[in-house]
């Protein structure tokens, strides 16, 4: 009984350690080997880096460009998720409920629900790419184009430093949108009419059906959404290196702090000093996860 046991055991272990290994290998390695870089003065071209201790975290701390890049951040992270949601939410509502019966989605609901999915299946420097055009501040731009038409003065979306972070945000939630739709559309559907319909029948109105069912009852969809958004605006990169001009700019006002990253580490050689942001910005995520988690924490309902 004991050797059988055993071999039990071995065969559940020689199953589970190779899953383990490349885990340790390829997530865990390279985070320690991150976190001791950023405690170096490596420049990518010596085989053995000088350590020296805290010092980079110490200039970090001093950099003007890395807060600057550390407000934008957490702007995206109470303003990203803050409009997706909604709007998705209002979306999904009127898709599946917000019909003329109260209790079914709007005509062509299915085919709205691709259209609202298709920016999702676009690569983001395809969307970045795309909206610096929409964004051209002469006649060819989509929006600035009729602006000029009419004799008014065109915008600079991209060049203007207090209108360039909200085109960058404008985009973002553009892309973000469409799935949170089809997320919040897929828990709508597992409500039961009935519900819709017994609170149809007692008076409520669409306002009501939305604020007493189907907000509490994605409160669990809407809370992940939230993680995932907020994780979205703390690693946003490619939106804001290929389409701001100066890549983070007019004058970093759209930075952020994983172009920062990139810019000390492959325009700088700053290998150290890179790994000391992600450093930072890995316990940025991590916190901003754990703390979203235990804040929006309630009971379950059940239906």
């Amino acid at each position: 009984m004991i050797f059988n046991r055993y071999r039990r055991g071995l065969f559940i272990t020689s199953f589970l350690a190779a899953p383990v290994i490349l885990y340790l290998v390829y997530v865990i390695s390279p985070y320690l080997q991150a976190f001791y870089i950023a405690m170096t003065d490596w420049r990518g071209v010596t085989a053995t880096p000088r350590f020296i201790g805290l010092d980079n975290f110490q200039r970090l701390f001093n950099d003007g460009n890395f807060w600057k890049a550390v407000t934008h951040n957490g702007a995206l992270l109470v303003l990203l998720p803050l409009f997706t949601i909604v709007i998705a939410l209002f979306f999904a509502f009127l898709l599946n409920v917000g019909g003329p019966q109260g209790v079914t989605g709007i005509r062509g609901s299915k085919f709205y629900r691709v259209i609202f999915f298709f920016p999702q299946v676009l690569a983001v420097a395809v969307v970045a790419v795309l909206f610096q055009q929409v964004f051209r501040p002469d006649g060819s731009g989509m929006l600035n184009g009729p602006l000029i038409a009419l004799g008014a003065e065109p915008i600079g979306f991209l060049s203007n430093q207090n209108v360039a972070f909200w085109s960058v945000l404008a985009v973002m939630v553009w892309q973000a949108v469409g799935f949170y739709v089809v997320l919040f559309s897929a828990g709508l559907a597992g409500i039961p009419k009935d519900m819709f319909e017994a609170a149809q029948i007692d008076g409520a109105s669409r306002v009501n059906l939305f604020f007493r069912i189907t907000l509490p009852l994605l409160w669990d969809t809407i809370q992940v959404a939230w993680v995932y958004l907020g994780i979205l605006a703390l690693d946003v990169f490619a939106i804001v290196w290929v389409m701001t001009l100066q890549h983070g700019g007019p004058n970093w006002s759209t930075t952020v702090m994983a172009a920062e990253i990139y810019r000390n580490a492959f325009e700088h050689f700053r290998f150290g000093y890179a790994s000391a942001l992600g450093v930072v910005m890995f316990f940025f995520t991590i916190g901003f996860a754990i703390l979203s988690l235990r804040l929006s924490r309630r009971e379950r309902i059940e239906y």
